[in-house]
């Protein structure tokens, strides 16, 4: 389905946008560490509100 010159450039292009996500990511630790502190506890409550939608769901069915 896809040629070979196909394959190669998606997996060019994969590697190197991961490689310039970690870099971006390493470059902006300071600023994530700084100004989003809390935010693991808004992730927590929202898998928390879906997993309890989700047992509610299957409780009443």
């Amino acid at each position: 389905m896809f040629t070979k010159g196909q394959w190669v450039f998606g997996i060019l292009f994969a590697i190197a946008f991961i490689i310039v996500l970690i870099f971006t990511y390493k470059k902006d630790l300071k600023l994530h560490k700084r100004y989003y502190k809390g935010v693991i506890w808004v992730l927590i409550a929202f898998i928390s509100f879906i997993f309890f939608i989700s047992t509610i769901k299957f409780v009443f069915m």
